[in-house]
């Protein structure tokens, strides 16, 4: 049985972020992810790719925002269940919960923080014959080492931020990429649309629309795919990959048979407060939950995790007084037995 204060389920950004702030409380956390590796969707889906709306970083790649986030919190040494999936909570006489995971392992912790993002994540596949004989053959449904693809020849599909991202992206690194939609409008953001013109005015982008992929052939490994455009002949396109980009399908996974409250596929909250669920004791944040004006912004969720520490801190200590101090007074002391100190010219400003 593994024992904390606070046990969050979700390792990405969020539930990162929970073990500094629940550190400043002297409070303990474990984390438990069916991931291998901290980070979320930041580590799994896109590492490579760069976050432009996080305080004091004009530009942060996913994968260094997630080894940030675990140098921060390494001085309050959280505790991590990887590659397990969250399966079972029971709710103790003594009002704290055991989670067990699918192999089994169980926790236990009087506060229970899901963090676990929009949930588990399925790609939405194309509706293409042998589509599956290919995966992982030539076939991806995300990127997550953009080095596989250098001096190849790449397919991407779709409409979006990622198709968009990805095909400028790795425009340096493939011997081509072409990018094909159904529709000659894209949904991601102007200046990607923009600069996608731009590369394939430049020749280094090859756009095909409106037009939709049907047909992928090879052997033992991709080596074409058939493209089918509106009005003409389809025609055979040379391909060592194709990535169909068309999003990905959340879902809450055993979570969603817990009890709480789900509107949408989400969790919702008090966000008058704390973030707390319909069960005392459990709270829902970042992208995870709902409620009134809910912005799903990873700045959202390092706010909701703060305020659900403090809201945590109470519920374990009823009978203690926390008075909050900014660490620029009384710094950062770890469980580590590391400390750092806040300057005394800040200190003696503030006396």
């Amino acid at each position: 049985m593994i024992e904390t204060d606070i046990l969050i389920i979700g390792a990405g950004p969020t539930g990162l972020f929970t073990v500094f702030e629940a550190g400043l409380l002297k409070l303990r956390c474990h984390l438990i992810d069916a991931l291998p590796q901290p980070g979320g969707q930041c580590s799994e889906i896109y590492p490579k790719k760069p976050i432009y709306d996080i305080p004091a970083y004009p530009e942060i790649l996913a994968g260094d925002l997630t080894d940030k986030l675990l140098e921060q919190g390494k001085q309050f040494q959280p505790g991590f269940t990887l590659g397990e999936r969250a399966e079972t909570i029971e709710k103790q006489e003594d009002g704290s919960f055991i989670v067990t995971t699918n192999k089994g392992t169980k926790h236990k912790a009087p506060v229970v923080a899901i963090a676990g993002g929009l949930g588990s994540f399925e790609p939405r596949k194309p509706q293409i014959e042998n589509l599956a004989k290919f995966e992982d053959k030539g076939v991806e449904y995300m990127i997550k080492e953009p080095e596989i693809y250098r001096d190849k020849d790449v397919v991407i599909a779709g409409g979006g931020d990622s198709a968009l991202d990805w095909s400028i992206f790795l425009t340096d690194i493939a011997k081509s990429v072409t990018l094909i939609h159904r529709r000659n409008e894209f949904r991601g953001a102007l200046d990607s649309v923009e600069k996608v013109q731009e590369l394939k005015n430049l020749g280094k982008i090859n756009l095909i629309t409106p037009a939709e992929v049907k047909g992928i052939l090879g052997n033992d490994h991709l080596s074409g795919v058939v493209v089918e455009q509106k009005d003409k002949e389809p025609f055979i396109l040379d391909a060592d990959h194709f990535i169909p980009l068309f999003g990905l399908a959340p879902k809450l996974g055993p979570i969603g048979n817990w009890g709480l409250e789900i509107e949408k596929n989400a969790i919702k909250v008090d966000n008058s407060l704390d973030y707390q669920t319909n069960i005392p004791g459990i709270y829902a944040i970042g992208d995870v939950n709902t409620y009134p004006g809910k912005l799903k912004l990873i700045l959202c969720g390092f706010h909701e995790a703060t305020l659900m520490c403090q809201s945590a801190y109470k519920r374990i200590f009823p009978d203690k007084k926390y008075v909050m101090k900014y660490t620029t007074v009384g710094g950062v002391e770890g469980f580590d037995g590391t400390k750092k100190e806040a300057p005394k010219a800040v200190v003696k400003a503030i006396e």
